[in-house]
């Protein structure tokens, strides 16, 4: 499925953009290299790449605000590249939109398995067209005014799709597919990723805020999404 794919490393050590883009190309990857933020969020909307990998400290413009920006038009998967490993640092670039994060130093191996698992889960999107729901692919437990696509790995509305993330479109998915089953941050943890990586309830946390946000910009009138004290998260059919 990645087969060709395109990655857009943005990185400004250049050694460590070369060694990333050897082992990609390798893989059958196709690779665009630049070296600043500003030249990344430009690459992103010139080249429309399947995936970035993009390092936390660049110059003009950092790794979190690059984020910002491409989740402005793009819900491509973004894994950032962080030296600094606090949590704070972590749950930062996930609220910005990342995806993933690796830590310096990495194993290039295990970054391309991870670029690779990314772009499976988000094989179909952004080729979603207008119409190009059916119902066969819809989940049929999803309520009425969302429906969700698993196919093209997306969540519409009046058949427009939700701005998620490939890691906010499963948690979604899952909660949409069980109203009224209350999941624990470890459950959610565990659909959204299915490596065994040090993650925790606050990374969860920090996903369910993006998800609320987009939720309540597209549908003002609808608090589906519901926090359980002490436990984690539920999904609520709306009434009617």
């Amino acid at each position: 499925m990645d087969n060709n794919a395109h990655i857009l490393i943005v990185e400004d050590d250049a050694k460590i953009a070369a060694l990333l883009a050897d082992y990609f190309v390798a893989a059958g990857l196709r690779v665009t290299r630049v070296a600043d933020g500003l030249a990344a969020v430009e690459a992103v909307r010139a080249h429309a790449p399947d995936l970035m990998v993009l390092d936390l400290m660049l110059p003009s413009l950092d790794g979190v605000g690059v984020c910002r920006a491409v989740r402005a038009f793009s819900a491509l998967p973004i894994i950032m590249l962080t030296a600094r490993v606090d949590e704070i640092d972590r749950l930062l670039g996930l609220e910005s939109g990342a995806d993933d994060y690796v830590c310096k130093p990495f194993s290039p191996r295990e970054v391309v398995a991870r670029v690779r698992a990314h772009l499976r889960r988000a094989a179909g999107m952004g080729q979603l067209a207008a119409g190009g729901l059916t119902s066969a692919s819809s989940s049929s437990a999803a309520p009425p005014l969302l429906q969700v696509d698993r196919e093209r790995m997306a969540i519409l509305h009046g058949g427009v799709a939700l701005a998620l993330t490939p890691v906010e479109f499963r948690l979604l998915a899952e909660l949409i597919a069980n109203p009224g089953r209350v999941y624990s941050r470890q459950q959610l943890l565990d659909c959204a990723h299915d490596d065994q990586r040090d993650n925790n309830d606050r990374t969860v946390d920090s996903h369910i805020k993006n998800i609320r946000r987009k939720l309540a910009a597209r549908l003002p009138q609808l608090d589906c999404l519901q926090s359980v004290y002490g436990v984690g998260y539920r999904f609520e059919l709306p009434p009617g």
